[in-house]
């Protein structure tokens, strides 16, 4: 199991992670939004009151939500791959 050691939310919905292994980065959660549970969301400010829970190592926000840092930390290591998969130059002949 993965632990979340610090997080910052932004105001792009754009969360920032570390990671008890020292992987860090943003995942963008603005697809959320339109998901029942995370409308509050809309209200960017209730977005960017994201905080640890150090006990369960991971996001919370008001309202019980609260984030599989599991989840989190595949989705970061899959934007890091697309990310360097898209880069110039991937290719030999780029």
């Amino acid at each position: 199991m993965h632990r979340v050691t610090e997080c910052r939310a932004s105001p792009d919905y754009k969360l920032w992670l570390r990671f008890d292994d020292g992987l860090e980065g943003s995942v963008f959660l603005g697809n959320l939004l339109e998901v029942g549970a995370f409308s509050a969301w809309r209200d960017v400010a209730q977005f960017c009151r994201a905080t640890l829970d150090r006990t369960a190592a991971t996001v919370v926000w008001d309202g019980g939500i609260r984030l599989d840092p599991d989840i989190l930390y595949q989705d970061l290591v899959s934007s890091r791959t697309r990310k360097e998969f898209n880069s110039p130059g991937r290719f030999s002949g780029d």
